[in-house]
C-alpha cells in the first residue's frame, strides 16, 4: 500500500470498528459526530466517550457538542475536554440559525480547549476562523470536500487554498472531511493537506490501492458470476 503523507483519521462512533481500524496500523486518529453515534446506537454520550479513549488510548479523537446555543455549547465542549489530552472539541462553524462560533471558538481556544471546527464549506469560513485560534494551540479545521463534490462542484480548488490559510496561520490543521472514496485520500494527499476523515467502508477498501485493472476486471466478472449461480435462475 501506498505510504501518504497526510494523516487518516477513522470517522466512526462503533468502538470495535474504531479498535480494528487502529490495530490495522494505518490510522492515526479518529473523529465522531452526532450522525454516526446514532446511527450506532449509542445511548450514553460520556460512556461511550470513556470507553473510546480507553480503547484508542492516546490517539487524537473529536467529538461534538450537540447543543444549538452557544451558552450550553460552551458547558458541553469544557465536559467533553476534561475527558482527556487528546481530545478535540468539534464545533460547526455555525449554529442552526445560522449564527457564527467564531467568537465561542475564540473563548473555547483561550482556555486551552483544542477545537476542531466543523461543517465547513467556504473559504470564507475558513477566513473567518482561523484568527479565532490561540497563537500555540492545535486545532483542526474540517472542510467538507466530500459535500462540496456532491453539489457537483469539484473541491480541489478550494481545497488548495485552504491549505495555504491553514499553513499561514500556524495554529490548525486542515482535515478533509466526507471522504467518499480511496481516489480522495491521494487527492488530498496530492495538495498537502494534513488529515483526512475515512469510514470504515472506505477504511477497507486501502487493501486496493495499486491493484491491476485488468485482474480487477475479472475480478469484477467472477463476482457477477457467483451472484448469477446464488440466484438460482436463468434467462432461457
Amino acid at each position: 500500500m501506498k505510504d501518504f503523507s497526510i494523516d487518516i483519521y477513522a470517522d466512526g462512533a462503533v468502538v470495535s470498528e474504531m479498535v480494528a481500524a487502529k490495530e490495522k496500523g494505518v490510522v492515526k486518529g479518529f473523529t465522531t459526530n452526532p450522525t454516526l453515534m446514532k446511527r450506532a446506537g449509542i445511548t450514553d454520550y460520556v460512556g461511550f466517550a470513556k470507553e473510546a479513549l480507553d480503547k484508542v488510548s492516546g490517539m487524537p479523537i473529536s467529538f461534538e457538542v450537540f447543543s444549538d446555543d452557544f451558552s450550553t455549547m460552551k458547558k458541553e465542549a469544557e465536559k467533553i475536554a476534561a475527558l482527556g489530552k487528546n481530545v478535540f472539541v468539534k464545533i460547526p462553524i455555525t449554529n442552526t440559525k445560522g449564527e457564527s462560533s467564531v467568537p465561542l471558538i475564540k473563548e473555547l481556544s483561550a482556555e486551552g480547549i483544542q477545537v476542531n471546527v466543523t461543517a465547513i464549506l467556504t473559504l470564507d469560513q475558513v477566513k473567518e476562523v482561523l484568527p479565532a485560534f490561540k497563537t500555540g494551540s492545535d486545532n483542526i479545521v474540517s472542510v467538507f470536500a466530500g459535500r462540496v463534490a456532491d453539489t457537483g462542484v469539484d473541491p480541489t480548488d478550494l481545497m488548495k487554498k485552504s491549505v495555504e490559510l491553514v499553513k499561514a496561520n500556524g495554529n490548525a490543521k486542515l482535515l478533509w472531511a466526507s471522504c467518499r472514496e480511496v481516489l480522495n485520500i491521494k487527492q488530498a494527499d496530492d495538495l498537502g493537506v494534513d488529515i483526512i476523515t475515512v469510514t470504515t467502508p472506505v477504511l477497507n477498501k486501502l487493501s486496493m490501492l495499486g491493484t491491476d485493472a485488468k485482474e480487477l476486471s475479472l475480478d469484477t466478472v467472477k463476482g457477477f458470476a457467483a451472484d448469477v449461480k446464488s440466484l438460482g435462475f436463468s434467462i432461457l
